[in-house]
């Protein structure tokens, strides 16, 4: 049975709590916890759909060193992922939790128990660049040898969208719009490449997902007008699930109701034509729009 080591409660370095997390993340910058990579060559995003649930961790592609993102306190060393730490859903293997300013903390999984630093399990805090050890295929990555990188704002019971605060190297992998769908009150799939007249009435609108990337912000406008735009900056624990936030907050469940299919937002289709467009927006704020000319009756 491996080492462990866990601080208990993560200690709590800010001075006062902000409001909201994306606040606080304005006045916090993280370093890359490896060695630096092209945006565009990250294994899965963080929002994807894997294994029935949304991906809260930034899963890197190429194994690595692994290191810490900034100074901060040792909070726990997990070295039996068999155990049950909190609420993150996914199983992170060997992992190291670092607790930083303003409540918030890193997690780096997927972690090769064989390379991790020997003085780790002494230390009460690192500096930013710390050295772990080597990234490893002990967690949900079995057989993928890439870092599990995750950041909790601990205060407000939020997974944050690790991009948010590290610097962005290279080029965006491209957004697609996919084969758009909109789903009736009957759970009725209707393909916009085949139906453009349709009942008036509410309607969720699907489209197909890409395989890494995931937008960071979904927007349904009706006329010209924004309807719903959900957000991937970050996803909050709602009755034990990790939420997106739209107009309401969604589960895995809503926002990936199957394998292929991801909602974009929710819209009511009133009588005579209406103009729907679809947008998807990358962390930069480039963007790519499909609209259909629809006729409700």
């Amino acid at each position: 049975m491996g080492k462990s080591k866990s601080k208990g409660k993560i200690k709590k370095t800010a001075a006062a709590v902000l409001a909201l997390s994306v606040v606080a993340a304005t006045a916090l910058a993280f370093d890359w916890p490896q060695d630096e990579t092209s945006s565009d060559s990250f294994f899965s995003y963080f929002g994807q759909f894997r294994g029935g649930t949304m991906e809260s961790s930034l899963i890197f592609r190429d194994a690595s060193t692994v290191k810490a993102a900034d100074s901060g306190h040792v909070a726990a060393i997990i070295t039996e992922h068999t155990n049950d730490y909190g609420w993150f859903e996914s199983t992170l293997g060997n992992a190291v939790i670092i607790a930083h300013d303003y409540g918030f903390s890193t997690i780096y999984g997927n972690l090769d128990e064989e390379t991790l630093h020997p003085e780790l399990f002494d230390m009460d805090t690192v500096s930013v660049g710390q050295e772990f050890g080597e990234s490893g295929n002990s967690g949900w990555q079995e057989g993928q040898s890439c870092l599990e990188f995750q950041v909790i704002d601990v205060e407000q019971g939020l997974a944050i969208n690790p991009r948010n605060l590290m610097p962005r190297i290279g080029k965006e992998l491209p957004l697609s719009v996919g084969t758009v769908s909109l789903d009736d009150k009957n759970g009725l799939t209707h393909l916009l490449v085949l139906e453009k007249n349709l009942p008036a009435g509410k309607y969720a609108v699907y489209h197909t997902r890409q395989d890494i990337s995931v937008p960071y912000k979904t927007v349904v406008s009706l006329n010209g007008a924004t309807v719903e735009s959900i957000s991937y900056d970050s996803m909050k624990e709602v009755n034990g699930k990790l939420c997106v936030t739209g107009n309401s907050t969604y589960p895995a469940s809503t926002i990936y109701p199957d394998e292929k299919r991801q909602l974009l937002g929710n819209v009511q289709l009133n009588h005579g034509l209406n103009r729907l467009d679809v947008t998807l927006v990358d962390i930069l704020g480039d963007t790519k729009t499909v609209t259909y000319n629809l006729e409700a009756y």
